[in-house]
C-alpha cells in the first residue's frame, strides 16, 4: 500500500451486469452511502482494481440509506450493487448490504476514501486462513496527516479500545477501525441488532464472546475526500460506544462496584451492630449503622439492576449468557425469589413490628433508645431488601418472557 492517496485514476473493471453469480462470489466488498456523490465512485472503483489485480470471484455491494445527491446511480455506473436500506442509521446500512451480499467473505469499509480498497488483499489472505474476523488497525498501521482529528486519534480511539479490551478481553487493537472483514456465516450467527454507531461495537463485542478466531492486521488511513462534514460526532458517538460497552457489561458497571458497596456496608453494620465500637481510635456508634445500612441497599440495588441489564441484554439476544449466567438464571426462578424474598420481608416486618408493640404497651426508657434504634433500623433495611427481592423477582421473570410472534425474515437478496 502507498503512502500516497489512495484510488486515483481507478477505473471499474466488472460492471454490475457481469458479475458473479451467487455460488461463484468468494468475497463481497460492503460499503455504506448516506450522500457520498463525491467519493462513492472512486471507493467502487478501488475495490474493483483489488478484484482484478488478484484475480477474485467477488462483488461490490452498497448499502444506500437515502441518498438525496445522486451517490446511487454514481455506485452503479462503477459497477456495484445498490440496495436501498429505508431504516436509517450506520449500522442498518451495513447490516441490510450484508445479508444482500452474495460472497461468503465480507470485506466492510466506509465510502470516504479513508480506506483504500484497492490494498484489501491481506484482508481475503486472513481469511482463507480460517480467521472468522480480521480487523483493520490505525494503532498499528499509519494514519496520514490530516486523516484523524486529534480527539478521535488520542482520546476516543485509545480509550474506547482500551474499555472494550478490559470489558470484554477482545484482543483487537483498534476497536472501532472502520475497515474489517469477516466470514458472512460468522456474521449471521452473531444476530446483530443496532442500527446506530453501537454497530461497530456489537459486532466486536459478540464476536468476541462467541470465541469467533481473530486477528487484526495494519492500515494507512487516509484524509476524507469529501467536502461536507462527516456523519459521525465524535463526542456524541463516542458516548454512546462507551454507554452501549457499559451496558453489555454489567459485572464491572453494576455487580462490582454493588458487592464491593454491600460488603462495606455489612461490615460497618456488624460492627455496631449490637453497640458501640472502636475502630482505629474512631467511636462509631448508630450514625455509622444508619450508613452501613444505606451502603447494602444501594449496593443491592446495584447488583439487582445489573442483573435486570443482563437479562434484557440476553433476551434481545444482544449479548450471549455467560455458561455461569445460565445456570443461576436456572436457579433463581419467579417463584424461589418470592420465597426468600417474602421470608427477608416477613423477619425485617416481625422486627420492627415488635418494637412497635413493645412502645404501645410499655414505656420506653431512655437508656433503651440506643437499642431500640439499632433494631429498628437493622428491621426497616431487612424490609427494603425484602421488598425489592419480591419485586425484582417480577420483574426478572417479565424480561424473560419468551416472545410468541415469530421474528420477521431477513429481506429478499436482490
Amino acid at each position: 500500500m502507498k503512502d500516497a492517496a489512495p484510488n486515483e485514476g481507478i477505473v471499474p473493471v466488472m460492471p454490475a451486469e457481469t458479475a458473479p453469480e451467487q455460488s461463484q462470489v468468494e468475497v463481497s466488498f460492503v460499503m455504506p452511502c448516506l450522500n457520498e456523490a463525491e467519493t462513492i465512485e472512486r471507493c467502487v472503483q478501488a475495490a474493483f482494481k483489488c478484484i482484478k489485480d488478484h484475480n477474485l470471484n467477488a462483488e461490490v455491494v452498497v448499502g444506500d440509506n437515502g441518498s438525496t445527491d445522486g451517490s446511487q446511480e454514481l455506485a452503479r455506473r462503477a459497477g456495484a450493487r445498490v440496495i436501498p436500506i429505508p431504516i436509517r442509521g450506520y449500522g442498518a446500512a451495513l447490516n441490510g448490504a450484508i445479508h444482500a451480499a452474495r460472497g461468503k467473505f465480507i470485506i466492510m469499509g466506509d465510502s470516504d476514501l479513508q480506506h483504500d480498497f484497492a490494498a484489501c488483499y491481506p484482508f481475503v489472505q486472513k481469511l482463507r486462513e480460517g480467521y472468522e474476523l480480521v480487523m483493520g488497525s490505525r494503532r498499528l498501521g499509519k494514519v496520514m496527516p490530516g486523516a484523524m482529528k486529534w480527539k478521535n486519534r488520542y482520546i476516543g480511539a485509545p480509550v474506547l479500545s482500551g474499555v472494550g479490551r478490559i470489558l470484554f478481553r477482545a484482543p483487537i487493537s483498534d476497536f472501532h477501525c472502520g475497515l474489517r472483514a469477516f466470514t458472512k456465516e460468522a456474521y449471521l450467527s452473531l444476530r446483530i441488532r443496532t442500527s446506530g454507531m453501537e454497530f461497530a461495537s456489537e459486532h466486536i463485542i459478540k464476536s468476541t464472546l462467541a470465541r469467533h478466531k481473530m486477528t487484526d492486521i495494519p492500515i494507512i488511513v487516509y484524509p476524507e475526500g469529501r467536502s461536507r462534514p462527516p456523519h459521525l460526532k465524535p463526542w456524541r458517538d463516542g458516548w454512546r460506544h462507551l454507554r452501549f460497552m457499559l451496558l453489555l457489561s454489567p459485572r464491572w458497571t453494576f455487580a462490582v462496584p454493588g458487592m464491593l458497596l454491600m460488603a462495606a456496608g455489612l461490615f460497618m453494620s456488624a460492627l455496631v451492630a449490637t453497640g458501640p465500637a472502636h475502630v482505629f481510635g474512631l467511636a462509631l456508634d448508630i450514625h455509622t449503622l444508619v450508613l452501613g445500612c444505606l451502603f447494602v441497599l444501594v449496593g443491592f440495588t446495584a447488583l439487582t439492576i445489573g442483573a435486570a441489564a443482563r437479562i434484557y441484554a440476553i433476551v434481545e439476544e444482544i449479548g450471549p449468557p455467560a455458561k455461569y449466567q445460565t445456570q443461576l438464571f436456572s436457579i433463581f426462578t419467579l417463584e424461589r425469589g418470592l420465597i426468600f424474598g417474602g421470608l427477608v420481608l416477613a423477619l425485617g416486618m416481625a422486627l420492627v413490628g415488635s418494637l412497635i408493640f413493645k412502645a404501645l404497651t410499655v414505656d420506653i426508657h431512655p437508656e433503651e433508645v440506643s437499642v431500640t434504634l439499632r433494631r429498628m433500623v437493622i428491621g426497616s433495611t431487612m424490609i427494603a431488601l425484602g421488598a425489592q427481592i419480591v419485586l425484582m423477582s417480577f420483574f426478572y421473570s417479565m424480561l424473560g418472557i419468551e416472545r410468541g410472534l415469530p421474528k420477521p425474515p431477513p429481506p429478499p437478496v436482490p
